[in-house]
């Protein structure tokens, strides 16, 4: 079995960050998640736990941040092309996200943008020539 991610968010509204979430290309995965949870499917191997602030603190007594004042990480995930990763970025606009919170990376080899939900996690999205993997770039 492939070794799995699970993302951990808190979220202050767990029906505006399912719908966004979905509107940005994820799944709601429906055996793990009820009415103060939800697992959200990014890929076979990539999982996204939204988390009410009351189940977030059930797994730690830390403070949650206000990401829309601070950030601790930034997620990153990568797309087939540079248009690729544009659409994603407008996909999130739409559905109520904030884009390029960070700025807009353009290499020629890599392109990359970004967008935050709307509890102002910051996701970037990335697109990297495959000639540039193997450390030759075009």
């Amino acid at each position: 079995m492939p070794q799995l991610i699970f993302i951990n968010l808190p979220v202050a509204d767990l029906a505006r960050s399912i719908a966004f979430y979905e509107a940005v290309g994820a799944t709601r995965n429906p055996v793990f998640s009820d009415e103060t949870a939800a697992c959200m499917v990014i890929s076979d191997v990539i999982h996204v736990m939204l988390l009410t602030h009351d189940k977030w603190r059930t797994f730690t007594d830390r403070q949650i941040p206000d990401a829309q004042a601070s950030a601790q990480v930034l997620l990153c995930l990568s797309q087939d092309s540079r248009p690729a990763v544009d659409a994603v970025v407008g996909r999130a606009e739409r559905a109520g996200g904030a884009p390029d919170p960070t700025p807009t990376q353009d290499h020629g080899f890599m392109y990359g943008r970004s967008y935050a939900d709307p509890d102002g996690h910051i996701w970037e999205v990335m697109w990297m020539d495959p000639a540039a993997v193997g450390g030759e770039p075009k």
